[in-house]
């Protein structure tokens, strides 16, 4: 029996699935090591085709899969775009081949393209496999850049140990908007003035949005065109290995957002109709077309989109030193249906009901390459699904993957906050959504990501303060509105870091209750950057509130990180009160201590404690330092009585605050 159906035993009906599903993983290993050698090599695409340097010839062998093509000529700068000088050699299985001489006058920086001829006529192409493409700044037309400097990028990484992390803490980052100006910001200044924050707040890992060049910047990086190449908007892949580098000898991990689910639609920028079939790397008809993300589904039963991809997940992680990935949109890779409309409240939709089998053992795979290369990599799954064993060992019956997105956590503040008073919050409500995750599967939990800061949606700050945050964030100007704001904010946060799951996650600028949203530059905005960027001043305004919040979430992060919290057992609870809306829970020898009620603070509020002592405060979100009221002394130390052969606690429970107490 598989491991994963003894852990459920709700699984036995689809143990033949399981195993099915299992097989045809091993099917697939076993003839990549037959025809290949092994999965390391499979995933070696990258260089073989596009350009790789030949040191002995001294010029580049360019190679590409176009198996509908007629003909292929590569054009640039170095031939001034005419195609008849450089016609590539079609040697069989759709691979087409050229070596070109350093004499030809191709170099570091060449502009390029390649010409394709199919029965359709001639398009120029961006080679599939480019590792830089750069935006004409005119007419917004990408074009391929060879990359290929004198010197190689210099690492001084090697003392970074990605084991020593331990539960990972991630800030999600946008390079672009991480800067306080109206413009795009580049990985430089993200390494100069990002980072010392990311280090000061206590974090150690952040994961990097639209890496993977794409030519819509409003897209936030989700509708790649260059799966090789790191966005030129933001400076040049040196450049982004100098930030990782920097990352990580500050002990800082780097985990990249990486979108294997879909691609642009673009012909001229991206893959598609790259040979002129119309279902190269994608499948054909409406099956390759995601009609919710207007791009176009890749068909992972094809053996070179299987190569491109897991080379891509290879390449990324030895060629820039990224520590692992957040796949994106792994619902929608899973399913036929992509999970649009539908709710999964049966098994037998994870492994009856429009389950892409292909591209489970897409996923499989991607996990096997990605840990065959770096063993400690971290892989989160963005899958709302539930799909059962994403995150146990293939072996077991599983994907492969170390945690998935706790996405149901942000949803259910959102609706709180929404559409519920602070007096009708339920506690068994929300500790069911923080305590609800498969047994032995890791949860990145999370109060808001981006997706809840975009336009159309709001900030949990601004759904609390709304617009009273443009006028009384002074701390000198008592507000009601804002007062509530800043106790719930912090206890929103706490309570889904330290019970929601093995990890934790927070979306840059949110620590301090950045107001506002997220919106790109786009048409319906006249192109503006107003709201493409991270306002920092306000957090360095000592004269602003929002330093309580900042700071309040360096305590909390310091506290999850020094009591090792995140890789504790789950959380257990220990006292739901509904009538008071007091919920405390143990978790890492500590005892979280939550009342949400907007009125009832309650003196000598006694409840049950697994284990007798004298406990003392560690973390008191009231505390003034935190923007709180300082109704709670911090130096008391409670100890524990005894009643009925139990041990007790009392203390100050005020509301609208959150304390930790440890033995």
């Amino acid at each position: 029996m598989l491991q994963l159906v003894e852990d459920d035993p709700w699984l036995q009906p689809y143990e033949a699935n399981l195993q099915t599903r299992l097989d045809y993983f091993l099917q697939r290993t076993a003839e990549i090591d037959k025809n290949y050698g092994s999965i390391q090599n499979y995933a070696l695409r990258h260089k073989e085709l596009g350009f790789n340097y030949d040191k002995k010839l001294k010029g580049w062998h360019y190679r590409e899969w176009a198996p509908a093509a007629k003909s292929l000529s590569l054009i640039g700068d170095f031939n001034k775009w005419d195609a008849s000088k450089h016609p590539l050699s079609n040697v069989g299985n759709g691979i087409w081949e050229l070596f070109i001489s350093e004499k030809d006058g191709l170099k570091h920086l060449s502009q390029v393209k390649v010409k394709v001829e199919s029965d359709h006529g001639f398009a120029d192409k961006i080679p599939a496999y480019t590792k830089y493409a750069v935006q004409n700044p005119e007419t917004h037309d990408f074009t391929a850049c060879l990359w290929h400097p004198a010197e190689e990028f210099q690492w001084t990484d090697q003392k970074f140990n990605l084991k020593k992390i331990g539960a990972p803490l991630i800030y999600e980052c946008h390079t672009g908007m991480a800067q306080e100006k109206e413009g795009v910001g580049t990985y430089a200044e993200f390494e100069k003035e990002v980072l010392p924050r990311v280090k000061a707040l206590g974090y150690n890992c952040i994961q990097l949005m639209a890496v993977a060049e794409h030519p819509y910047y409003g897209s936030f990086g989700y509708h790649v065109s260059n799966f090789f190449a790191p966005s030129s908007r933001f400076g040049t892949p040196d450049e982004l290995k100098s930030l990782i580098n920097t990352a990580h000898n500050m002990g800082i991990a780097v985990i990249m957002d990486i979108v294997h689910s879909h691609a642009v639609k673009n012909e001229a920028e991206g893959l598609n109709n790259f040979d002129g079939s119309g279902h190269q790397y994608f499948h054909e008809g409406g099956k390759g077309y995601h009609e919710g993300w207007d791009s176009k589904l890749f068909d992972y039963g094809k053996e070179e989109v299987e190569r491109f991809l897991l080379s891509n997940v290879r390449y990324w992680l030895e060629e820039f030193h990224f520590d692992g990935f957040r796949f994106d949109g792994v619902t929608s890779i899973l399913y036929h249906h992509h999970g649009n409309g539908v709710g999964f409240d049966h098994y037998d939709k994870y492994f009856k009901d429009g389950v892409d089998w292909d591209s489970v053992r897409y996923l499989q795979l991607a996990s096997t390459v990605a840990k065959s290369v770096k063993p400690d990599c971290i892989l989160i799954a963005e899958d709302m699904s539930g799909m059962p064993g994403m995150c146990q060992p293939i072996e077991a019956g599983g994907l492969g993957f170390d945690y998935r997105l706790g996405m149901g956590i942000p949803d259910s503040w959102i609706k709180l906050l929404k559409h519920k008073a602070d007096e009708d919050w339920k506690m068994d409500e929300i500790w069911n959504v923080l305590s609800n995750r498969r047994y032995k599967e890791k949860t990145i939990a999370y109060a808001e990501s981006h997706d809840q800061a975009m336009v159309g949606d709001k900030t949990i700050a601004f759904w609390l303060m709304d617009k009273e945050m443009y006028w009384h964030m002074s701390k000198d100007d008592d507000n009601l509105v804002i007062d509530r704001g800043i106790a719930m904010h912090k206890m929103i946060r706490l309570v889904t870091a330290s019970a929601g799951g093995e990890g934790y996650l927070n979306f840059f600028g949110n620590e301090f209750g950045h107001p506002e949203w997220l919106d790109f530059p786009r048409e319906g905005n006249d192109w503006s950057y107003k709201y493409a960027r991270r306002q920092w001043s306000l957090v360095d305004n000592k004269k602003l509130k929002y330093i309580y919040l900042n700071d309040f979430d360096k305590a909390m992060i310091k506290l999850l990180d020094k009591k090792i919290v995140l890789a504790a057992p789950a959380a257990q609870l220990i006292n739901m009160d509904e009538t008071n809306q007091v919920l405390i829970f143990e978790r890492a020898n500590l005892i979280f201590i939550f009342n949400f009620s907007p009125s009832n603070s309650i003196p000598d509020y006694k409840f049950w404690v697994p284990k007798k002592g004298k406990y003392k405060y560690v973390l008191n979100s009231d505390d003034k330092k935190f923007g709180g009221h300082g109704r709670v002394d911090e130096k008391v130390v409670h100890e524990s009585f005894e009643e009925n052969g139990e041990n007790y606690l009392a203390i100050y429970a005020v509301n609208r605050a959150a304390f930790v107490l440890e033995r």
